[in-house]
């Protein structure tokens, strides 16, 4: 299947020079992952269904005109969402070296304006409070809200991919917080509203 089939199927729609990006970042990606082992999806497919993943909560959230993306690792899901969304300024942290030299090469690459590196912990990073704040696989709700609070305010809203555990660490802060969790297969997006 190509990139297009699999968004289709999962009904998220998207501009072909889009989808033209999102599939040069694919094959960017599985080039340098052959040498640096930047991520576990070993082949495109794999990359594909990564991608649909990082996309799919286009199809509930609003969309933000400020974005972090907390530990981006191998461009999931910021990179990913900075491709779909253009218009939307869009900030990657991330520490590790080889992970920040892949994101600065394919930002560049993609021609990508609306994206910026930071190759830092998110403690380390200083802005203004986002719109988004998004975060897959880094660590638990709690303290991925501790850790971004001096970069967000009462309008900023949280996406974060979470797993099975996610039902488990939304009792330790649900009292303070609206919120959905949308499941899809193995994943929980837990959706975080101001």
């Amino acid at each position: 299947m190509n990139l297009s089939q699999y968004l289709d199927k999962e009904g998220i729609k998207l501009e072909s020079e889009i989808i033209t990006k999102l599939e040069l970042f694919a094959s960017l990606l599985n080039e340098w992952n052959q040498i640096h082992n930047l991520t576990g999806a070993k082949n495109i497919d794999a990359i594909y269904a990564n991608i649909v993943d990082s996309l799919y909560p286009l199809t509930f959230i609003e969309k933000p005109k400020t974005l972090l993306d907390v530990g981006t690792g191998a461009g999931f899901p910021g990179l990913v969402l900075a491709i779909a969304l253009p218009d939307t300024k869009v900030v990657l942290a991330e520490p590790l070296k080889k992970r920040v030299s892949f994101l600065k090469y394919a930002a560049i690459n993609l021609n990508l304006q609306n994206v910026k590196v930071e190759a830092k912990r998110v403690e380390q990073v200083e802005y203004d409070a986002f719109d988004l704040i998004t975060s897959r696989a880094v660590t638990n709700t709690k303290l991925l809200l501790d850790l971004t609070k001096e970069i967000s305010n009462s309008l900023t809203e949280y996406l974060f991919y979470k797993g099975s555990r996610v039902f488990d660490e939304i009792e330790d802060v649900q009292h303070q917080l609206t919120y959905d969790i949308v499941q899809k297969s193995q994943r929980n997006y837990l959706y975080i509203k101001s």
